[in-house]
């Protein structure tokens, strides 16, 4: 499974959510690739916004050596899911997909909720983490059923 995560700038929720899922499959012990991107350029090269980085760091993750890129169309062909934080990003990503297949792809990380932007907004980093947080174990439920069932 080859999953990517997308917010705005890719320095704040994404990088989390690449971090907390990256954690998760790995405490199963499974070769998932998880990766992240933002569907804007400001903070293509950069790391991780230091609040995230720190947040993270806080629930034992060390997510410092990310470095930001933005989505492209050639992610729809690497990645089996991709998965946003807001409806921004959805019309955003849905907009660069080429094909229904692509477009089957993006969803929402938190089905019909939104994961705020903390940018801004300093104390919700950890409302934020815990939101994605949520978010990924959801994620990696659901994928390890549907995989049980075709594998019948």
């Amino acid at each position: 499974m080859k999953i990517l995560m997308v917010c705005l700038g890719n320095i704040c929720r994404s990088p989390l959510a690449h971090g907390i899922m990256e954690h998760i499959v790995r405490e199963k012990g499974l070769d998932w690739e998880v990766d992240s991107a933002g569907t804007g350029d400001w903070h293509i090269g950069s790391a991780p916004d230091r609040r995230s980085i720190a947040i993270a760091k806080n629930y034992g993750l060390d997510i410092s050596n990310q470095c930001c890129r933005q989505i492209t169309v050639l992610d729809f062909e690497r990645f089996d899911r991709i998965f946003v934080m807001d409806k921004m990003n959805l019309r955003d990503v849905l907009s660069l997909a080429r094909t229904e297949e692509d477009k089957r792809k993006v969803k929402l990380l938190l089905d019909t909720e939104v994961v705020p932007d903390p940018y801004y907004e300093d104390d919700q980093f950890d409302t934020v983490y815990k939101m994605v947080e949520d978010g990924c174990r959801k994620i990696l439920e659901k994928e390890l059923k549907a995989e049980s069932s075709r594998s019948l």
